[in-house]
């Protein structure tokens, strides 16, 4: 069974950071793009990062990519999203997704994707 989990989500000050973990379980790690997307209440689902696991390429949205990094730990089948310089419009629900990689088109596109998280819930307050 396929499983994203996500965590390291709360509530942080404007400026502050947070570092967010999908660990996943139940298919080939390195055969896989996983993206973080983002949805903010009464907006559409948005993606901020993808990393193909098997090299390690990283796409990051423009609007985010000076402040947040995508990273990977194949020992831990798990995949990060460091945010830094978090602002209010920051706060949403972030949700790991995956898809085998040579499938994967068009990273930011949410119907692409195979498998979801549950999501974990940033605020940023300021």
């Amino acid at each position: 069974e396929v499983q994203l989990v996500e965590s390291g989500g709360g509530l942080v000050q404007a400026g502050g950071s947070l570092k967010l973990s999908c660990a996943t379980s139940g298919f080939t790690f390195g055969d896989y793009g996983i993206a973080w997307f983002r949805q903010a209440p009464g907006k559409e689902r948005e993606g901020v990062a993808c990393i193909a696991t098997s090299d390690g390429s990283t796409f990051v949205a423009t609007p985010v990519a000076d402040r947040f990094t995508i990273s990977r730990d194949s020992a831990k089948n798990t995949v990060y999203l460091q945010m830094n310089s978090l602002k209010p419009e920051d706060t949403a629900v972030y949700y790991c997704a995956a898809k085998e990689w040579g499938s994967l088109q068009i990273w930011v596109r949410s119907n692409e994707y195979d498998y979801w998280g549950q999501g974990t819930q940033v605020t940023v307050f300021s």
